[in-house]
């Protein structure tokens, strides 16, 4: 199958710290690493890493950090006929901070990602595509959104299935603004605080009762370690977490993965419930190693996981 995916590439700085510092503290990592990350990039590298063709759009700027950030893209085969060079702006980067208690930081610079030229698109990627994955940091604003716009509009002619994914950096940006933006999709990814700040209701019940008020049909809604939920108008289930007997190491990426599962599942025919079982076990499977893009998710490793 074919993929078109519209999200940014970054470099991702990890630290994993005893606590986090407060303003003028200094202190040393317990680890540090530097990983190309990004939920356009992570995306990508799953699917294609599963046997898919993609092709991703992103933006990189005529930098070094360029290098690592599609390292992992060009080691899958992902396509990069998408993906523009800025001649200013730099190569996304994103400082992550992680503390043994699972509080995390970051600090993130949108960097050449926002400036992705919509005159660029191609309208037969999109109608020769299965499915459109969007990240919704594309929809925060600028040249980006109005690319991301142009092929949920090109999508939606073609009938192609358009999966968006929200993240707490585009709600934090954005809020309830992004909500005209994201009914057009098929599939909408998100967690609860997303879920909630979206709608701006105060529990689950009401904010997805809002989003059918405005026609949604299919939500997903990313539960962390209790797994996940589905939702459509007829039901809402529970899809408890995948146990594993690795141990969670890196929570950075694991959306991305879960999402990029999921897409690969529907497509493939499996229905949302199952669909979901199957992204809760990659979501998992992505944390057991550093970095968004170091597990290789397969489909036997995500067999073995399903049936253990």
């Amino acid at each position: 199958m074919k993929f078109y995916v519209i999200g940014d590439v970054t470099v991702d700085h990890l630290y994993f710290l005893h606590h986090i510092p407060s303003p003028g503290e200094e202190v040393s990592p317990i680890r540090s690493t530097m990983q190309p990350g990004g939920a356009g990039g992570t995306v990508s590298v799953t699917l294609s890493r599963l046997g898919h063709e993609v092709i991703l759009a992103a933006r990189v700027g005529a930098d070094p950090f360029a290098e690592v950030a599609l390292s992992w893209v060009r080691e899958a085969g992902v396509s990069e006929s998408g993906v523009q060079v800025d001649p200013q702006a730099l190569t996304s980067t994103i400082t992550v901070m992680h503390t043994p208690d699972g509080q995390r930081a970051m600090i993130s610079s949108g960097g050449a990602n926002r400036n992705l030229d919509a005159a660029k698109l191609k309208k037969k990627d999109i109608d020769s595509a299965q499915a459109l994955l969007v990240s919704a940091y594309s929809l925060i604003g600028g040249p980006q959104r109005e690319f991301a716009v142009k092929a949920i509009g090109y999508a939606k002619k073609a009938e192609v299935p358009v999966f968006i994914d929200l993240g707490t950096g585009a709600v934090n940006a954005a809020g309830s603004r992004l909500l005209d933006s994201v009914l057009s999709a098929d599939y909408l990814l998100l967690n609860q605080r997303e879920l909630l700040s979206l709608t701006e209701q105060d529990n689950i019940s009401d904010a997805l009762g809002n989003l059918h008020q405005h026609g949604m049909k299919q939500v997903v809604i990313k539960v962390g370690a209790l797994g996940s939920i589905v939702w459509t108008p007829d039901y809402t289930e529970l899809i408890e977490a995948v146990p594993l007997e690795d141990d969670i190491v890196d929570s950075t990426g694991a959306g991305d993965t879960y999402t990029a599962v999921l897409a690969h599942s529907i497509l493939s025919g499996v229905r949302l419930t199952e669909a979901a079982r199957a992204a809760n076990a990659a979501g998992a499977m992505a944390a057991t190693q550093v970095g968004a893009q170091s597990k290789n998710i397969t489909l036997e490793g995500l067999k073995a996981a399903l049936s253990a």
